[in-house]
């Protein structure tokens, strides 16, 4: 029997992906019509705009399935108060030399580094999992290997 995948997310996180899958069953019905009424224009191997639209119902359909998949695998990150070491929901605030940096740590699915949201498997996220404020830590990327302490976690 395979293992299912737990995807791990904030409460946050959770309540986006819902209100996304709200907003794709809304969008359904309004597919489902257009496409009704672009069968009525005639030769279907012919009719590009028939064409487009079971396409995009098909993408609509796909990504609703992922999601329900996704939700229904859900483990909220626990949002348990104050902890003295970083772990999934941590904010943190590092210093060093290139000034402040602050992340919250999430899981894969919630990653979104332009935001300040890092994956607990990105290299950042692995190095920052399990320190406490004062700890050194060197973070390795691609572009550069940089040493930080930790100041602050929330």
């Amino acid at each position: 029997m395979a293992v299912k995948k737990q995807f791990k997310l904030t409460k946050d996180g959770a309540a986006e992906l819902q209100a996304e899958l709200d907003q794709l069953h809304a969008t359904r019905a309004d597919l489902a019509e257009a496409i009704r009424v672009a069968r009525e224009f005639g030769d279907l191997s012919e009719n590009t705009e028939y064409q487009s639209l079971r396409a995009t119902a098909e993408r609509n359909d796909a990504r609703i399935a992922e999601i329900e998949h996704i939700l229904q695998n859900t483990e909220l990150i626990k949002d348990g108060g104050k902890s003295d070491k970083i772990r999934l929901g941590s904010h943190v605030t590092l210093e060093g030399a290139g000034g402040k940096k602050e992340f919250q740590v999430v899981g894969t699915m919630e990653a979104d580094p332009l935001n300040g949201k890092i994956s607990d498997e990105s290299p950042i996220g692995h190095a920052l999992m399990g320190r406490k404020v004062g700890d050194d830590v060197e973070i390795k990327t691609p572009a550069e290997t940089a040493s930080y302490k930790v100041a602050k976690i929330s």
